[in-house]
């Protein structure tokens, strides 16, 4: 990627995305949201990748925009001039584009998220949380909402009631809250977020990544869907996956008591 601000890396099927603003804790610029969502996309179409980690360097994974350069007029997405823009194009904007990714994404938290830093990490379909971290829903303190995804989210992760207390205080949770609320799958000690989060990738990766991308579809439907037109689906994703290489494979390993190749076709 040409931004050095997001940083893209590969390790055999594992695509690695990286908030790279450390000395501004990671918040997001104008010019980094097309940069991350381009990075999401090339993960997405790349073949070769069959899992995603998003992460930040530094001591925080993303304190949230860059209010500095809104204030300055460095973003221009939601003000031109003086006039409010209220018709703005997010087709391609990170949380959607997020949120619409078929490959399996994990969010390595390794220091905190704030704003819309939450909302990303709420995005990915993983996170691992450093144990020294915390999530801060602060909207309300700067008189906004979550933007980008949080009030989707948040009353779908943990409920409404939790999640109403969490928005409307605009409380920070520690790691271990975010734990007991179900907001995040592990938490570790620093040094290991990155590790676990690649562990977890590893494992994903070595099964049938269109199995994987089919099932992520399928949950991703089923939040609206009523259950006899949720199984409909299933059996329309189903049915291409029985003529796969892959299939195949899956059935003769197990039947021959060895670990199977996917080639993901």
């Amino acid at each position: 990627m040409e931004c050095q601000d997001v940083l893209y890396t590969k390790e055999d099927f594992i695509s690695i995305i990286t908030l790279n603003r450390p000395e501004r804790m990671n918040t997001i610029s104008a010019s980094m949201l097309l940069e991350l969502s381009r990075a999401l996309l090339k993960a997405n179409e790349d073949p070769e990748v069959r899992v995603v980690i998003l992460t930040g360097q530094g001591r925080a994974f993303c304190a949230g925009l860059d209010l500095l350069a809104q204030t300055q007029g460095g973003n221009k997405a939601l003000l031109d001039g003086e006039r409010v823009v209220t018709h703005l194009n997010l087709r391609e904007a990170p949380p959607i584009v997020l949120f619409e990714m078929d490959k399996p994404t994990i969010c390595a938290m390794n220091g905190s998220a704030a704003g819309y830093g939450l909302d990303l990490a709420l995005g990915c379909d993983i996170r691992i949380m450093s144990q020294e971290a915390k999530m801060a829903a602060a909207y309300a303190k700067r008189g906004i909402v979550p933007e980008s995804g949080g009030t989707w989210f948040l009353p779908r992760l943990i409920g409404w009631s939790k999640a109403a207390e969490i928005i409307f205080t605009g409380r920070t949770l520690s790691a271990e809250e975010c734990l007991a609320f179900g907001l995040v799958s592990r938490i570790v000690s620093p040094e290991k977020v990155m590790p676990t989060a690649l562990s977890i990738a590893r494992e994903i990766g070595e099964n049938a990544p269109l199995a994987v991308q089919a099932a992520k579809r399928l949950m991703r439907m089923g939040y609206e869907e009523p259950f006899p037109i949720h199984v409909h689906h299933v059996f329309l994703q189903l049915l291409p996956l029985l003529r796969t290489e892959d299939f195949l494979e899956g059935v003769k390993s197990f039947m021959e008591k060895r670990t199977p190749k996917f080639k993901g076709c």
